[in-house]
């Protein structure tokens, strides 16, 4: 936590599938293009296209703008789209998907705008399907729905389920645990009313990236703690996991884009009160989080991404603690890599990784 709790002060004082690998390139291997980005050179060929198409689109660092402005810049998803614009001659059309429904959900202070996604050829009612409830990422601070509106698609048809995607409070404006507690009160409230969307509440799964992975991650230990129907399975994609700065996926990682060291000290810098808060276990999961009785976990990991090492600690500390865990790495591929199938066939991968996972999990092979 000390190296958070510097980093973060100082910025405030500024103001199986085949390809995939099980562990990622060494830190050795890497820390010599750390000193700049580096992103292209060690990317995949179509994940670089992505990122040069990002800079292109006039991106910047997070740490380097305001609010308001990190939350208008392009976006990765984004920069998808302009690339399948430029390689297919197509204008970019999202993963069908059986409909879309916009909605109001219940959180801890208010509703909360959620989007329902029922997989291709089901929407029709039938047999109730299998409910997955995902957080999206943005580090508590930025993104939304539309921001992250390829992954809930994939996982809805992916899994067999209907997905209840659900946005919650940022920060500064609403800070720790604003989007924490958000999360378990959303979560709470599709389990019980699920049968409105044709979902089944007894076969229920978390899923979310990045801070979306953290959240979902922390529903699951809230609905052990708290008698609440607990998930069948959790999804974490590069999951915020621990407090720990120098770990050797930071030193690696640390001005990787779309997102770097001082980029996630930006983040918990507008979202914590204190950083002391950064040891509170629900944002610390490796450090100080009880981790038994959870379900079964999948984490996707990513080579280039600052969080990849306590990706791999939460693999390690869950397994200690006796919980199931599927776990991969994609090498060449960056944070935010997953929702990226369209152009990234690493995303794909990821993507067919998790599916199977969560329909083995929920009951919907």
């Amino acid at each position: 936590m000390r190296s958070l709790l510097l980093a973060t002060t100082a910025l405030a004082a500024l103001s199986m599938p085949a390809l995939a690998q099980e562990e990622p390139r060494t830190v050795e291997d890497d820390v010599a293009t750390s000193k700049d980005s580096g992103t292209v050179d060690r990317s995949n060929p179509e994940m670089a296209q992505v990122i040069t198409k990002l800079m292109e689109l006039g991106a910047k660092p997070v740490h380097t703008l305001d609010v308001p402005a990190a939350r208008t810049q392009p976006t990765p998803a984004d920069a998808v789209k302009a690339v399948y614009l430029e390689t297919t001659g197509k204008q970019p059309f999202p993963e069908p998907v059986g409909k879309t429904e916009d909605i109001k959900v219940d959180g801890a202070e208010g509703e909360l705008d959620a989007r329902v996604y029922w997989p291709e050829g089901m929407a029709d009612g039938g047999e109730a399907l299998p409910v997955i409830v995902y957080f999206h990422g943005g580090g508590w601070v930025i993104a939304n729905l539309n921001v992250y509106d390829a992954s809930p698609r994939a996982l809805a048809n992916q899994a067999k389920a209907v997905v209840v995607s659900v946005h919650y409070r940022q920060g500064p404006e609403d800070k720790f645990p604003a989007a924490h507690d958000d999360a378990i009160a959303a979560y709470s409230y599709i389990v019980e009313n699920a049968g409105e969307w044709n979902g089944d509440s007894s076969r229920v799964a978390v899923a979310g990236e990045s801070a979306g992975g953290n959240l979902a991650v922390n529903v699951a230990i809230a609905a052990r703690d708290q008698q609440l129907t607990e998930p069948s399975a959790i999804l974490a994609v590069y999951p915020v996991a621990g407090d720990d700065l120098e770990t050797q996926s930071y030193i690696a990682n640390q001005n990787a884009v779309p997102l770097g060291k001082a980029d996630i000290e930006w983040f918990v810098g507008h979202y914590l009160n204190d950083m002391s808060e950064a040891a509170d276990p629900r944002i610390d999961l490796v450090g100080s989080a009880d981790l038994e009785d959870l379900p079964p976990v999948t984490i996707v990991a990513a080579e280039i991404d600052p969080l990849n090492s306590e990706g791999m600690t939460l693999r390690d500390k869950l397994e200690e603690a006796g919980v199931e865990v599927a776990y991969q790495n994609w090498n060449g591929v960056t944070h935010e890599f997953f929702g990226m199938a369209a152009v990234v066939p690493e995303a794909k991968e990821a993507q067919d990784f998790a599916g199977s996972e969560l329909r083995e999990a929920l009951g919907s092979e």
